[in-house]
């Protein structure tokens, strides 16, 4: 079996079990081997036929294994949740002689607590698969407490974000790690489980325990730390990363997501493209994959039919994969379908409950459908999640701004400015014009005319050829008296779309205002004064958002 010559192992292990007279451990060796050869149903029968499962704890663990791989999941949870093995049982000596039962504290080299901590984690992984989140995730709490070194169970919480960054904090705290490890192994143990949950934390300098010098360079924390970039919204910085390891490593597998996230917001379509074929050819049942070639199709534009077919098949071959649920969302939000985005946005809020995004997304479209109340209760959620996510303090300024609350619209605005400021001169710039042209707005509405235009301008510098602002820039100067500028700025505006009837109405206002026809004016007050009629043509804007 060491060697990978499952065949060979079968075959002797069989003759082992004959020359025996079937002795457990024989029997127990000969089930693993047909489990190895994908031969589920004969290892579960192997054991359950001698009643082994009812007898050893690793016996009862490989019968529901094998059951599980065969995707018969109810009938995997029914060996789980049988009464316990005897071997875990304090016998009496007459039990011990009617059923030859030699008690020790380890079944065949593995100790009760590794046995216990691997019948939770597959008891999770079912409850997974039967869509039963609450349930898989207790079941995976309950397995890294019996067994501190079950990194599956750990790394099916966080990276399926099942618990908020503050249920994943006093979990952490609550390991038994003293009591299981030494204290070497206690702070190692202690800094990759730390460094891994920490996904929303501004990226700074790692400090590293002297004892474990070197893990700097590992992977793995070479991928936490990009996360963390990437939820910080460094995609240039995480993306140096990420394709750090994909060099080092092409198929790393808590890479992908995040690398394929970080090319979408890249707009690196050319290279999306590459990876996603080769991922189809190497890995065509890992629903990353699809993932990948579904985001291809989403990034570049009037694709959506295909996103949604290849995103539909990662979902097909994991329900429980939440990026393509979130990607699933966007190809419908693009084109205007809010109800079907917001379905497959609330599919991904239940699998990642520890996530932000699709809390985000979901009050995204309650505000492109104008239902601010529900917008901010799901805006405030995000926030309760991420609170240094620039993206989700925008929006909820926005949802400020539409109930009139100027002031509070203007320091959050403000504040996400903060943000993005903090994270460096290696932001992509472009995705912060709504941003800009919205601070831009709320000055407006409190009267502040010169910053109004100065944050519309610094939005031009950003986007140049975008006609709203130029309108809204001409808007600003009309209020301010100053309609020459305005008649320039609207006349721009119009070059860049000319069917702008905002631009046309206020030109024709400006030029009249200008040439000193003020009876022409009479009555038309509410353009331009505090209660306006006519709003700008972009009022607001809501962020776009990739992945």
């Amino acid at each position: 079996m060491s060697y990978q010559s499952y065949q060979s192992a079968l075959f002797w292990a069989d003759k082992i079990a004959s020359l025996s007279h079937e002795d457990p451990q024989d029997i127990y060796w000969l089930a693993q081997c047909l489990y190895l050869t994908s031969q589920y149903h004969r290892a579960s029968h192997a054991l359950r036929s001698r009643k082994l499962d009812q007898l050893y704890g690793a016996c009862q663990y490989l019968a529901a294994r094998c059951h599980y791989a065969a995707k018969e999941f109810q009938q995997a949870l029914d060996i789980l949740d049988m009464e316990e093995p005897a071997s875990k049982k304090l016998l009496d000596q007459t039990v011990k002689e009617d059923h030859g039962i030699q008690q020790s504290p380890k079944d065949w080299e593995m100790s009760p607590a590794s046995i216990d901590s691997s019948i939770c984690l597959l008891r999770g992984k079912i409850y997974d698969a039967m869509d039963n989140r609450p349930l898989a995730t207790s079941s995976y709490k309950e397995a890294l407490k019996l067994d501190v070194y079950c990194f599956e169970a750990f790394d099916l919480l966080t990276s399926h974000h099942m618990l908020t960054a503050q249920e994943e904090k006093d979990f952490l705290d609550s390991l038994p790690l003293s009591q299981q490890c030494t204290e070497e192994e206690d702070e190692l143990l202690h800094f990759l489980f730390e460094n891994k949950l920490k996904k929303y934390n501004k990226p700074s300098d790692m400090v590293v325990p002297e004892m474990v010098n070197g893990l700097q360079d590992n992977l793995d924390v070479v991928v936490s730390i990009a996360e963390r970039h990437y939820y910080n919204c460094d995609f240039k910085m995480c993306y140096k990363l990420t394709s750090m390891v994909m060099v080092k490593d092409p198929f790393h597998a808590n890479c992908l997501p995040v690398h394929i996230g970080t090319l979408v917001e890249l707009s690196k379509a050319n290279e999306l493209f590459y990876l996603s074929h080769k991922l189809v050819d190497l890995y065509p049942n890992n629903p990353v994959s699809w993932f990948a070639v579904g985001c291809y199709y989403l990034m570049v534009g009037h694709k959506n039919e295909h996103a949604r077919r290849y995103l539909s098949k990662a979902t097909t071959l994991e329900r429980t994969y939440g990026p393509a649920w979130i990607a699933y969302g966007h190809s419908f939000a693009v084109e205007s379908e809010h109800d079907q985005a917001m379905a497959a946005y609330f599919t991904a809020a239940q699998l990642m409950k520890g996530c932000h995004l699709p809390l985000l997304y979901i009050g995204l479209e309650y505000g492109l459908t104008n239902n601010s109340k529900l917008a901010e209760r799901f805006f405030s959620q995000a926030l309760s999640i991420a609170p240094e996510d620039p993206f989700v303090m925008h929006e909820v300024a926005v949802v400020a701004f539409q109930n009139g609350d100027w002031k509070t619209a203007e320091k959050l605005f403000l504040d996400a400015m903060d943000k993005i400021k903090a994270i460096g001169n290696e932001v992509t710039v472009d995705k912060w014009e709504p941003l800009l042209n919205n601070l831009g707005h709320v000055c407006r509405k409190l009267k502040k005319y010169d910053q109004a235009l100065e944050y519309h301008r610094q939005a031009l510098v950003l986007i140049p050829q975008h006609a709203s602002t130029y309108s809204v820039i001409g808007y600003v100067h009309s209020l301010m008296g100053d309609f020459e500028s305005a008649i320039d700025y609207f006349h721009t505006a119009l070059g860049l779309k000319r069917d702008d009837t905002f631009s046309v109405t206020m030109l024709g206002h400006c030029i009249e205002m200008y040439i000193g026809d003020t009876d022409a004016y009479i009555g038309q007050t509410s353009y331009m004064g505090p209660h306006r009629a006519l709003s700008p043509p972009c009022e607001f804007h809501h962020s776009s958002f990739n992945l």
